[in-house]
């Protein structure tokens, strides 16, 4: 979170999610950002959003996160005039959910203070109702998500600076809730086997930075096989070759498809896009940098504000 005059600036990145076998439970927050540019206004209770160059699709999953950690707190929510930009398609597979979940704690802690990092994680998972896009989101870097009775405990992991991300981003949305209901309930002991198995072996060989184990250590049994059907180019995504590519895999529920690489990275991009030529279907391919991991909830500066608040040209004051 920044701060321009009497204006607070809080950014959000998004994030890829599963990473193959990790399904629920690792995600690696991504340069693409929400951003949110906030002001005071007069009176309380109205938080008045312009959306720029694009369209709330449903709810409105800010206003939803910021009024429940409100009225958790007891809080009187003041009104605020509040401009959103987004680098992050929705529906798209890249956390634009969680993102703008983990926009509207941060918009509170923005006007009501710090809070504790394992509140934001509790808070944004019963929210969003699956943890591993919101822990990316609000703590960047690589996440290694665990759901326990009441709460989420998150690990931070490496995320290798040499291992490029290249993103698919085909432009036919794809709401998670659909691309779970294709999702068997029961899955056999040797899928559950196969996915423990390349999860340890994907966390070992980014930490090792042992690249010719990605290619085995990305599959995965859990969902990705279900959600080629409903998913365009997955399938081919996932059994292109080439010397330097060095794993595929869905991001998050979909469509994004990404690809891992460190040299050649054009060649790469033009793989993907020509799964999505042959089929017409227009598609955005991008290479994207990693979020840096950070620490939130301790001795983060935050500006306090209340409704009775007036703006002055160094910021918000009481």
């Amino acid at each position: 979170m920044r701060t321009h005059e009497d204006e607070v600036v809080i950014r959000v990145p998004g994030s890829i999610a599963n990473l193959g076998p990790g399904f629920d439970t690792l995600a690696v927050a991504v340069q693409l950002y929400l951003t949110l540019h906030i002001r005071l206004a007069p009176g309380e209770g109205d938080l008045r959003f312009e959306f720029v160059n694009q369209r709330l699709d449903g709810e409105n999953y800010i206003d939803r996160a910021f009024r429940f950690i409100a009225a958790r707190h007891g809080f009187p929510v003041p009104s605020l005039d509040i401009k959103v930009e987004s680098d992050i398609p929705m529906k798209g597979g890249l956390g634009s959910s969680a993102a703008a979940t983990v926009a509207g704690l941060r918009l509170f802690e923005a006007v009501a203070g710090a809070l504790e990092e394992q509140e934001l994680l509790t808070a944004a998972c019963e929210l969003e109702g699956h943890p591993d896009n919101i822990a990316a989101a609000l703590l960047g870097g690589l996440t290694v998500s665990c759901q326990v009775p009441g709460a989420l405990r998150v690990l931070r992991a490496i995320w290798p600076e040499s291992l490029a991300i290249v993103v698919a981003t085909p432009e036919q949305q794809l709401a998670t809730k659909a691309s779970r209901e294709v999702l068997p309930l029961i899955v056999s002991r040797a899928d559950a086997i196969f996915n423990v198995q390349r999860v340890a072996f994907l966390l070992e060989a980014l930490r090792t930075s042992d690249f010719a184990l990605l290619r085995e250590a990305i599959e995965d049994r859990l969902h990705q096989p279900y959600r080629a059907a409903i998913v365009p180019g997955l399938k081919e995504a996932l059994e292109l070759r080439h010397p330097s590519l060095l794993g595929v895999c869905l991001s998050g529920a979909g469509p994004s498809v990404v690809a891992l690489a460190q040299q050649d990275l054009d060649e790469v991009s033009t793989l993907l896009a020509d799964i999505y030529i042959r089929k017409s279907i227009p598609c955005r391919i991008q290479t994207l940098q990693v979020h840096p991991t950070h620490v939130v909830g301790k001795s983060q500066a935050m500006l306090q504000a209340r409704s009775h608040c007036v703006e002055t040209s160094g910021g918000w004051r009481r």
